[in-house]
């Protein structure tokens, strides 16, 4: 923490402060191994206007690359830090740490209105040749048909970014790719595909069961409930859940009068190993965090705040947690970008969410039923007992009131 304020305050991105305002601040991993900075800015957050600029939807990105074939990625250096904070208002990102009270002069991670902010900075950058030869989606993408032309678009951009000052990291960049991953996906000359080091070989072997899943499917298909376009100018409600082997989630809207609620999109999937072991308040919050990235380019940026609804009661409590865990830093760090509050909504009402994240577990006739002992019985193992191992249990008994009196 020394050092990071040493070099913050050297560069400019910081300057010490009497604010009255003092978020905290802790460092959250990286996958490189390094430390990332976070400041809590949930109360700020919770009175901050939001800023409604959504970031650009994946697919759409990803269409614009039909027929390049030459392409270079690029990393701002610290991209949010770029960016100054309008002078009289650095009070109110004041942080407190051992080290002392400090203040922001330039954007800071955490912020709820960052990264809108920062897209709407760089969109502006390139807004004549954006879905010609560039994407930007926090980092810059510039493809091309022929390398010639590819060079030349490159000092365009690499111009661009220095007559506003805004400058790469080399080390995070790629030049001149005729393959390159981009928003998780790989990209090739012969178009999009999934990465493979993100799946598992698995040989479909295709059963009855499957047929009968597949019928089943077609039949949803036909009968499911009609999904609403969602409409931006509307508030959005997410209802979440989580089991013992998946998460689900709903996104919905509420149209006409008296406001009839309508999906909007659905989601599901079964939980890792490692996210199996977590505990019940993370594996609920896991589906929180799933459900905003899945639905990232509707919620960030909405104009108005959203509800998200958990039959986990303790997750009201969420933005005014003080003790957080490593996965949890991570998560409020995410979280940051939206404008939300958690509700308790109960069990028996979450019905649709509850179906969604219980659709991975396994059958009740594969489950091994659980021996059940009486609270008096001792299980004991006799390792030296005749034959196999035998498992022995031993039920005492205890004197009546009757056999004490006599």
């Amino acid at each position: 923490m020394e050092e990071y304020i040493k070099e913050a305050l050297a560069v400019g991105h910081i300057r010490p402060s009497t604010s009255l305002a003092a978020a905290g601040f802790f460092f959250v991993g990286k996958k490189d191994g390094g430390l990332h900075p976070c400041i809590d800015y949930r109360g700020l957050n919770a009175i901050t206007v939001c800023y409604p600029y959504p970031l650009p939807l994946v697919p759409a990105a990803l269409e614009q690359l039909r027929g390049a074939k030459f392409f270079t990625k690029l990393d701002l250096r610290s991209a949010y830090n770029l960016v100054r904070i309008r002078e009289g208002d650095e009070w109110k990102t004041a942080f407190h740490t051992t080290h002392g009270h400090y203040a922001y002069l330039v954007m800071p991670f955490g912020h709820t209105n960052t990264p809108a902010v920062f897209q709407s900075l760089i969109n502006g950058v390139f807004q004549d040749i954006l879905g010609k030869w560039v994407i930007t989606y926090i980092d810059d993408m510039v493809y091309s048909t022929s390398l010639e032309e590819h060079m030349r678009h490159v000092r365009e951009v690499l111009s661009r970014l220095q007559w506003h000052h805004l400058f790469v990291k080399p080390e995070k960049c790629e030049f001149h790719q005729t393959t390159m991953t981009f928003l998780g996906y790989v990209i090739t000359r012969q178009g999009v595909e999934m990465d493979a080091t993100k799946g598992k070989p698995r040989r479909l072997a295709w059963t009855n069961q499957a047929q009968a899943a597949f019928q089943q499917l077609k039949d949803c298909f036909t009968t499911a409930p009609i999904l609403c376009h969602p409409d931006p100018d509307l508030p959005f409600m997410v209802e979440v859940d989580a089991s013992s082997s998946g998460i689900g989630a709903v996104l919905s809207q509420r149209h006409g009068k008296p406001g009839k609620l309508y999906p909007c999109a659905f989601y599901s999937r079964k939980l890792t190993a490692a996210e199996a072991n977590y505990d019940v308040g993370n594996r609920e919050l896991l589906s929180i965090k799933a459900a905003l990235e899945e639905w990232q380019h509707w919620l960030e940026g909405a104009r108005h705040p959203f509800q998200v609804l958990t039959d986990h009661r303790n997750l009201e409590y969420l933005h005014g947690a003080k003790w957080l865990n490593p996965h949890q830093a991570r998560w409020a760090l995410f979280f940051t970008h939206f404008q939300f509050s958690v509700t308790y909504h109960p069990g028996s009402k979450n019905c649709k969410v509850d179906a969604l994240s219980r659709q991975f577990e396994a059958s009740s006739e594969l489950m091994q039923p659980d021996l059940i002992l009486s609270a008096t019985a001792i299980l004991a193992q006799l390792p030296d007992a005749p034959g196999p191992t035998c498992l022995w249990i031993f039920q005492p008994t205890y004197p009546t009131r009757e056999d004490l009196l006599r």
